[in-house]
């Protein structure tokens, strides 16, 4: 009861301070200012609002009662201060300039001064550096999310964080948790980038409001606002294998309603195989998206407001065989193939009524239905997925604190079948799979700022009930402590778990000749993750120099962990719980400087050691390098007319899969080889036209034949996981895009 006590003390504190004032300044249309400057008259007291144009200010030792607003371009406003505990500034256009003109363009990434969890904010300007074809291209200029392939047949691909699996972070897409089950399989591949407005990364344990995941990060991406997006926006893209992308956007405004139209395609490349071992080095890839996001009002302010998204896509993944024909060749026992179609609808919502500035209510609702059909080899893999997600949030403002509580549920039906169209080698994990997933859950998350705002803290924790596992309790806290304004400190614990949806997550298994074995009911992963970061932002007097240093440590300790057991026989994958020391140790330090305005570095450094204790051995896990390197380089003259961006990756050594009881000529060494990376892009700005080429890879690494007994794809060996680095070499790229933006 005491533990209760403790944690209901938490999120519901009872002490008000009456030395703070809070507010928010806004402009004339109620439109948040971010950044305003808010001071006390004749005093150096004074804040900067956040966010959503809100502040707190401290009234101790303050003799006079004039407390004033001012934003540029807007004229400033002063209010006399009696008994009030919240007031509102609301500044007008100033009309003293004629015409002002802003020049400037917005940092690559952005990292908050005023978020309490610390969150990387990639935008636009970062993603305009690489061709970014897809989510999964997105991060080629960040250190702390890798893109993974898991399967280099079909180059389905996952991000990870910490070292550790993608399914250990959560991806969301406008705040929705539409990457799970069978979508996480292709699904970060399924977004274009051009659909792309932010991504905010963060480290570790997060918020409870979007669940009970999270337990090496967060990935949450933004989509274009259909109200401050261009009006037109096309874009063509191929590469010199000659896969092709095009891209459409249109929005349209009327009124307090806005519209924005999405269409996407990709259409496959050429037969290439470079290797000569009669595989595809890409697969043939076709897909169609189209998508549709309304827009209703304004979130910040008073009264009703709403975004609605619907998605469609389908897509098509043939690999294998240079000579595999998807029609007549499917699950053929003498010409190696994979064949993967997939059909997704869509449908969220994100509706609000903000009752005024310290009463909000807002409803998160999401569904999808995933149908997918696929061939690996002579496996057959027919699968159906619905989901269904809900959460109705309150939000409170008081005092010094921001309460937000609600209601949560999770609703999974899948089903899997599974056959095989031979019986040489002998594999025994034919079926059908069913699962059914209903969890309720209940969440409070409390937000606490302290000593004038130096200090923040978060308490949260939820409660949710599934129908198989029953209760799991999900407790997080944050901390956040401003050391001097550009040096900040943050610190955060919790816990988290899921549950396993063992083969779309795993999808190397049903490629490979490996049996699976199940060895026992499987239960929830579970894991404690805890880190600290620091932050020191700086910049000289002209500007002429600004950047910032960031070192992080973070640890996950797993209670229970499954990861397929591929070293105690070659030829079988082990499924089972593991519950003995699992664990990954995380430092990340980058350094980030923008010269004169027009250069910009960035270097960035990630040791991991990710390991499980098995009797008194310490044994890593495979596909993770201890040690890796990223370097940046950008240049844009002051005009804008053009830019130019590298980036350089150097991987050390990974441990791959133990195959020693494989014959020798199917076996490979314990440890892959360090190798680097380079990839460059230049753009050039014609008004309304931009033209970009690049080179990925230019100094055209590859591993070499990366198929184990490529030679028999029937054999008991054939195996295509002991990938670790790129394997189609080289790849030379030319696009356009073209913009028309709103009058």
């Amino acid at each position: 009861m005491k533990k209760y006590l403790f944690i209901f003390g938490l999120l519901f504190p009872l002490g008000i301070s009456a030395q703070q004032i809070s507010g928010k300044v806004t402009d004339s249309k109620k439109e948040p200012l971010i950044g305003a400057s808010v001071y006390w008259l004749g005093n150096n007291v004074g804040v900067s609002t956040g966010n959503n144009g809100e502040f707190e200010i401290s009234t101790k030792g303050i003799s006079t009662d004039k407390l004033i607003a001012s934003y540029i371009g807007f004229t400033s406003d002063t209010i006399e201060i009696s008994n009030q505990t919240f007031i509102e500034f609301r500044l007008t256009n100033s009309k003293t300039l004629s015409e002002v003109v802003v020049r400037g363009q917005q940092d690559g990434v952005l990292i908050s001064d005023i978020n309490p969890i610390k969150t990387e904010q990639i935008t636009q300007t970062e993603l305009a550096k690489a061709a970014c074809c897809d989510l999964a291209g997105c991060f080629e200029t960040q250190t702390t999310v890798q893109p993974q392939t898991t399967n280099v047949i079909t180059n389905s691909r996952e991000l990870r964080i910490l070292g550790l699996s993608g399914v250990y972070n959560q991806v969301l897409i406008d705040g929705f948790p539409m990457i799970q089950g069978l979508s996480y399989t292709y699904g970060i591949s399924s977004v274009p980038g051009t659909l792309v407005d932010n991504i905010y990364v963060s480290k570790g344990a997060n918020s409870v409001l979007q669940g009970f995941e999270s337990i090496s990060g967060q990935i949450n991406v933004e989509t274009k606002e259909p109200d401050k997006t261009d009006q037109l926006l096309v874009n063509a893209y191929m590469n010199h294998f000659l896969e092709k992308h095009f891209n459409a956007n249109y929005a349209i405004k009327q009124g307090k309603w806005s519209n924005l139209t999405a269409f996407h395609t990709v259409q496959p490349a050429n037969k290439i195989d470079r290797d000569k071992d009669n595989f595809l080095d890409l697969p043939l890839l076709t897909r169609y998206m189209i998508s549709n996001k309304w827009k209703y009002g304004n979130e910040n302010e008073w009264g009703f407001n709403s975004r609605i998204g619907l998605r469609f896509f389908n897509e098509q993944r043939i690999g294998g065989q240079t000579f595999f024909n998807a029609e007549s060749d499917k699950g053929s026992s003498s010409v190696y193939g994979q064949s993967v179609k997939i059909n997704q609808p869509e449908i969220w919502t994100k509706t609000g009524y903000r009752i005024n500035d310290k009463h909000n209510i807002v409803l998160f609702a999401s569904a999808f239905h995933h149908q997918q059909n696929s061939y690996f080899g002579t496996v057959k893999y027919n699968a159906l997925q619905t989901n269904f997600y809900g959460n109705i949030q309150y939000e409170l403002k008081y005092a010094k604190h921001e309460l937000k509580t609600g209601l949560s549920y999770r609703y999974l039906n899948l089903k899997e079948n599974i056959a095989f169209t031979d019986t040489i080698p002998a594999r025994t994990y034919a079926g059908t799979y069913k699962r059914l997933e209903s969890i309720p859950g209940l969440f409070a998350e409390n937000t606490m700022r302290f000593f004038n705002n130096k200090l923040t803290w978060i308490a949260g924790a939820r409660v949710d009930y599934h129908n198989q596992f029953g209760f799991q309790f999900t407790p997080r806290t944050l901390l956040k402590y401003d050391i001097t304004p550009k040096t900040i400190v943050r610190a955060n614990v919790g816990t988290g778990w899921r549950t396993v949806n063992l083969f779309s997550e795993n999808i190397g298994l049903l490629v490979s000749s490996r049996d699976i074995l199940f060895a026992e009911q499987l239960q929830p992963e579970k894991a404690l993750n805890f880190g600290i970061n620091l932050t020191q932002k700086f910049e000289t007097k002209n500007n002429n120099l600004s950047g910032y240093v960031s070192a992080d440590y973070y640890r996950t300790d797993f209670q229970n962990q499954i990861f397929p057991d591929y070293d105690t026989d070659a030829t079988k994958a082990i499924i089972q719980n593991f519950t003995g020391t699992s664990v990954s140790n995380g430092f990340q330090a980058e350094l980030y400087l923008k010269i004169y305005k027009r250069f910009e570095l960035k270097a960035g450094y990630n040791f991991l050691d990710v390991y499980r204790v098995i009797g008194q051995t310490r044994q890593l896990l495979p596909f993770n390098p201890m040690h890796k390197i990223l370097t940046t380089f950008s240049y844009k003259p002051l005009s804008n007319k053009f830019h130019f961006d590298v980036n350089i990756h150097w991987y050390g050594k990974q441990r791959l899969p133990d195959t020693q009881t494989n014959p020798v000529e199917f076996r490979r060494p314990d440890f892959s080889k360090p190798y680097t990376i380079v990839n460059a892009q230049f753009t050039y700005n014609f008004r309304r036209f931009e033209v970009y080429a690049g080179c990925e890879n230019i100094f055209d690494f590859r591993q070499r034949q990366p198929i184990i007994s490529w030679q028999n794809p029937f054999s008991p060996y054939f195996d295509t996981s002991s990938v670790w680095g790129p394997t189609r070499g080289r790849e030379i790229y030319l696009g356009v895009r073209f913009r028309l933006n709103k009058e």
